[in-house]
């Protein structure tokens, strides 16, 4: 059952008059399930530098690829996608 929230952060880069890349980040509410990831998975990321600490699952449409997750005001980078 989807009971929590998080915050699904996209960003889209433009140029301003100075030539610089500008990030502009928006933000999208989704429901999902929070979990802990397994021991297996925190030893296999801990072996590539990773230190990983939940498994959010959200509905297939909501999510599009984004790379940063706010979950309890916490920023979040996604490091793996799977479609189960």
């Amino acid at each position: 059952m989807m009971a929590d929230v998080i915050n699904l952060v996209s960003q889209t880069i433009t140029i301003d008059a100075l030539g610089n890349e500008v990030a502009t980040e928006s933000e999208k509410t989704v429901y999902c399930e929070v979990n802990s990831i397994t021991q297996s998975e925190f030893f296999a990321a801990a072996n590539t530098e990773l230190n990983p600490e939940y498994r959010f699952t959200v509905f297939f449409d909501d999510y599009n690829g984004e790379d940063i997750v706010k979950y309890n005001g916490v920023r979040y980078s996604v490091y793996r996608s799977y479609r189960a």
